[in-house]
C-alpha cells in the first residue's frame, strides 16, 4: 500500500504574486483622477444636490416676482382679467377691481421675495403661497365657463394656465416639508434648511 501526498503547488515563475494586503488597499484608496469629462456632470450634479432647496425656492420666488409685477401695469399680465373676475366673485363684488389687482400683486409679489430671501420670510411666505393658490385653483369652479371647454373635460387655455401651478404647489410642498421639519434635523451648509 502506498501513500501518495500532494505537495502545494506553487505558482509557476512567470506569473507575478499577489501584492501584499497593504499594497492593494493603497493601490484601491489612491486611485489616478477621472478624464475631466466625466467628472463636470458629476460635479455639477453634486452642486445641483447640494443647493436644490435653495434653487426649488429662487425659482417659484423670481416667477411670483414676474406675475406680480406685471399686474402692477395695465394689461400687462395675460392672467389679469381672469384673476380680477375671480377675486370679484369671492369678494361678492364688494372690493373694486383695481383693487384687487393691486392687492394680487402686492400679494404675488411679497411671496416671491419671501421664497427667494428665506430665513424669517420663508415660512410667512409659504402660508401665504399656499392660501394663494387656494384661490387660484377656486377659479376651476367659481369661473367654469372660462376654465372648461364646453362639453368637454378639457381644460380652456385659461384653464391650462391655473392646472399648470400644480408644479409651483408640489414645488412648494418640498420646500415647506423641509422648513417646518427643520427643527428635527441640523441646518443645511447652503442655507437651504
Amino acid at each position: 500500500m502506498s501513500s501518495h501526498t500532494v505537495e502545494p503547488s506553487l505558482p509557476p515563475p512567470s506569473e507575478d504574486p499577489e501584492p501584499p494586503l497593504a499594497e492593494r488597499e493603497l493601490a484601491r484608496t489612491h486611485r489616478p483622477p477621472s478624464p475631466p469629462g466625466p467628472r463636470l456632470p458629476r460635479q455639477l450634479a453634486d452642486l445641483v444636490d447640494t443647493h436644490a432647496l435653495a434653487l426649488l425656492r429662487a425659482t417659484v420666488g423670481i416667477v411670483f416676482v414676474g406675475f406680480g409685477v406685471l399686474k402692477l401695469f395695465p394689461s400687462a399680465s395675460p392672467a389679469e382679467q381672469l384673476a380680477v373676475d375671480a377675486a370679484t366673485k369671492m369678494t361678492l363684488g364688494l372690493v373694486p377691481e383695481t383693487v384687487l389687482l393691486l392687492s394680487l400683486a402686492t400679494l404675488e409679489t411679497a411671496i416671491g421675495i419671501g421664497l427667494i430671501a428665506g430665513r424669517r420670510l420663508l415660512r410667512p411666505a409659504l402660508v401665504a403661497f399656499f392660501l394663494h393658490m387656494g384661490g387660484v385653483f377656486s377659479t376651476l369652479f367659481l369661473l367654469p365657463d372660462a376654465m372648461w371647454q364646453p362639453h368637454s373635460p378639457a381644460p380652456t387655455m385659461e384653464g391650462q394656465y391655473v392646472v399648470k401651478n400644480v408644479v409651483l404647489v408640489a414645488v412648494c410642498l418640498v420646500v415647506a416639508a423641509h422648513e417646518w421639519s427643520r427643527g428635527y434635523r441640523p441646518r443645511r451648509p447652503d442655507g437651504a434648511g
